[in-house]
This record gives structure tokens, sequence and C-alpha cells, in this order.
């Protein structure tokens, strides 16, 4: 991308702030918004939000680093699984959240993941079972392998609005100026 996506306008506010509301005006009990090397800056976009910051000195490395860093800010705190979100899913809502945490309360599977353009991926519930595996992933990976290593014990929601996510220059301009039919 060039610059740092969660610092991208979006609606007015940066992409951070836009996740951070939507994750918060769900049912989720805690928010916890980990930053890496942009920390002060993500802080800032942060005020005044009910949100606990985890910070990740070893963001360098990879998505792990900072999948770890948030699990590790939950280990105190009483819950019973996870959801993994990033900052770069302007289209994902709280009724998605929402989704995610009634249907591992109705299945009771350990997983609940996002299923979109023909792959699973985030959004996904993982329960506290499944903390083991996501704290001994390596650096560089992210949770999609845990999903894979338990599909059986997984369950997929359709959700198309994870397919749109911010990577490129012309992702963020799709976003902002989207063709009107």
């Amino acid at each position: 991308m060039g610059q740092p996506k969660q610092l991208l306008a979006y609606g007015g506010k940066p992409l951070i702030r836009h996740a951070a509301e939507v994750a918060l005006a769900s049912a989720a009990s805690a928010v916890v918004v980990v930053c890496g090397q942009l920390e002060p800056e993500t802080r800032q976009a942060l005020e005044g939000l009910p949100v606990q910051i985890a910070s990740n000195p070893q963001w360098a490395g990879g998505m792990g680093t900072s999948i770890q860093a948030g699990l590790r800010a939950l280990e105190n705190q009483n819950v019973d699984g996870a959801i993994i979100t990033l900052a770069d899913m302007p289209m994902l809502t709280p009724a998605i959240y929402n989704n995610l945490i009634d249907t591992q309360a109705y299945t009771q599977k350990p997983i609940v993941t996002a299923e979109y353009a023909g792959t699973v991926g985030v959004p996904v519930l993982f329960t506290k079972a499944l903390f083991p595996p996501l704290l001994a992933l390596a650096p560089n990976q992210g949770c999609k392998g845990v999903i894979l290593a338990h599909t059986a014990e997984a369950h997929r929601l359709p959700c198309p609005e994870a397919e749109i996510d911010i990577d490129t220059p012309a992702d963020y301009a799709r976003l902002r100026f989207p063709l009107v039919p």
C-alpha cells in the first residue's frame, strides 16, 4: 500500500477508528486493538473510545505477532473466545460480529469463520480452547492455518463483505469512489 492503512480516512475518520467503533457496537464484551509501528498515531485515532490497546513491539515479524499480542491482552479477562478481525475491512458490521457470536453459541463449534471468495478467514471467532495453537503461530503466520487444521471443528458463515479489503491504492480508490451503475 505504501502507507499505513489503518490511518487512511474512511467516512471522515481513520479506518482503525471505524473498525473499533463497529466492534464496540457489537455484542463483544471487550475490544482489544493491537498497535505496532504507529502506536502513538493509532492511539490518537482511537482517543475517547473504550478499547484496550495491546502493544506489539514485534509487529515487523508478521501477523502472528499481532494475534499473539491481542490474545495475551485477554489472558486475565474472563472471555470465552476472541474474534480476530482487521482494520482494513470497512464493510464489516456489528451484525456480522454478532452472527459469529450467536452461531458459535448455537453450534458450539470452537471456530466460526467467515467464508468468501472461495476461502475462509477473518473475521473469525475462536473459542478459548483454540488459543494455544494461535499463541504458537510463527511470527509470519496468520490464523488461516489454524482454521484449516481444524476444518471439522469450524463452522463457515457466508460473508461477502469480507471480500472488500484495502491492500492497494486501487482498492482504496474504489472504496472512496465506487463506480455507480
